[in-house]
């Protein structure tokens, strides 16, 4: 709402600046008489300039200033949220004015201030850019706006929006609304979704019809043939509703931050994008997300609110600090989900021990369920290890980022030993693996 109260007065620099002029030429009158009468002129003309001054900021009959601050109805994590300030100069004189606008301590910015220049009754539309890095409520506090005139004396505060506004942020919508667009538009090539040549068909019979040019003579029904006096072909489209389930983990493991955002809010975004695309190719999504106990079971569905529902379920999904259950993941699934389907794991080992700990309940779901493990890459280890080393320090830390990243290139070695399919990828980059390695294995007719 653009109502604003309580009115604040401030004294500006510009007023202590004349005040302690006047003081000097106070102290020199007292030695040379001509100063005290200089002095004297200018005390007065000061409290004539600070009466106007007052009067244009607060007596002049109506607001000086009209102003709606614009929020998006939510946030997407991850993502650039454009927030709009719409501000009107409601009266005959030109002022400065600097808004200080009150954003939600997640950001940390204290000082946020934009200052401007209005001439009589025009209008501005100012914007910023808030890029959240953690799912939940962001509040918005009060909007400041500090006005003064010419004269420039003396400053007015006006308050703006005086109930807080709470913005919620989700998992990243504008990453889902963005592959959305380009599959739409044929244009994934542009996000870094690979072309996949199919190597075979994976089909399901659809209708029989009456051949045209072009249709492919393999696929004649010769029982319709001869019934219908004419060729008829089997018409036959990709199969569909295979079952995607996405298994988040939720343990201290994906509290690991690279950028700003953890290991989970890379997954949560993943998981969305993934699960709209297996939407679109007319497949059914699925999500499990899991910690010391079974979180969220969503069994896979293909419906105009699937994703709506998973975004909710997402929305304030958190990591805790303890070991997750991996024995508890297999044996829900294998209650819970009795056909075939491709199980997306988001979870993240450091070492191969750890992985091979839990190595036996990753084999034990890839007997029934294509199984694949997303291994994220340490970003950080893997440039640290490229800089020169030129002390013994760096070379030993050296030493310790290289066994690091071999690590890793182990534990996809070792998973796809053991015939469970994996990929490895930096965090910013999970999107478009998942995607690519989706539609590889559906074009390899694997799910």
């Amino acid at each position: 709402m653009n109502f604003s109260v309580i009115r604040n007065i401030y004294i500006n620099l510009r007023f202590y600046l004349v005040s302690t002029i006047i003081v000097l030429l106070f102290i020199t009158g007292f030695y040379y008489d001509p100063f005290f009468l200089v002095a004297k002129i200018s005390l007065l003309t000061l409290a004539v300039a600070v009466i106007a001054d007052v009067y244009l900021l607060f007596f002049t009959g109506r607001d000086l200033v009209l102003l709606v601050r614009e929020t998006p109805e939510r946030f997407s994590n991850g993502d650039d949220n454009t927030v709009s300030i719409f501000i009107k100069n409601n009266h005959f004189f030109p002022f400065k004015a600097t808004i200080v606008d009150e954003i939600p301590f997640q950001f940390q910015i204290r000082d946020y201030r934009m200052p401007l220049y209005l001439k009589p009754h025009e209008e501005k539309v100012l914007k910023y850019v808030l890029r959240p890095v953690r799912r939940g409520e962001y509040i918005f506090g009060k909007t400041n706006v500090y006005i003064e005139n010419k004269i420039g004396l003396l400053s007015r505060r006006c308050i703006f929006h005086i109930e807080p506004v709470m913005v919620r942020t989700y998992p990243s919508f504008l990453n889902i609304r963005k592959f959305e667009f380009l599959a739409i538009s044929n244009r994934l090539t542009e996000a870094g979704i690979k072309r996949v040549r199919r190597l075979g068909q994976h089909s399901e019979f659809d209708q029989i019809k009456e051949y045209v040019n072009g249709d492919d003579y393999r696929t004649i029904n010769w029982k319709a043939t001869a019934k219908k006096g004419k060729l008829m072909v089997n018409e036959y489209q990709d199969e569909r509703a295979q079952q995607i389930y996405n298994l988040i983990d939720m343990g201290r493991v994906m509290k690991m931050p690279f950028e700003g955002m953890s290991l989970l809010d890379y997954a949560i975004n993943s998981s969305l994008v993934l699960a709209n695309t297996a939407v679109l190719k007319q497949d059914k999504a699925g999500l499990v997300t899991f910690n010391t106990k079974i979180g969220t079971f969503m069994p896979a569905e293909r419906r105009n609110n699937t994703m709506t529902k998973m975004m909710e379920v997402l929305y304030n999904q958190e990591t805790r600090f303890d070991e997750s259950n991996f024995e508890l993941l297999f044996v829900t699934i294998r209650r819970m989900i009795t056909h075939r389907s491709l199980l997306v794991l988001y979870t993240n080992f450091e070492s191969l021990n750890s992985m091979e700990r839990q190595l036996p309940y990753f084999q034990r779901l890839a007997r029934n369920h294509l199984l694949l493990m997303v291994v994220f890459e340490n970003t950080e280890i893997s440039e640290f290890r490229k800089k020169d080393a030129t002390t013994l320090e760096e070379i030993y830390i050296q030493t310790i980022a290289e066994k690091f990243v071999h690590d890793k290139n182990l534990i996809v070695k070792e998973l796809n030993n053991h015939g469970i399919l994996s990929i490895l990828t930096r965090p910013q980059d999970l999107s478009v693996s998942m995607v690519n390695k989706y539609l590889e294995l559906k074009d390899r007719n694997l799910i």
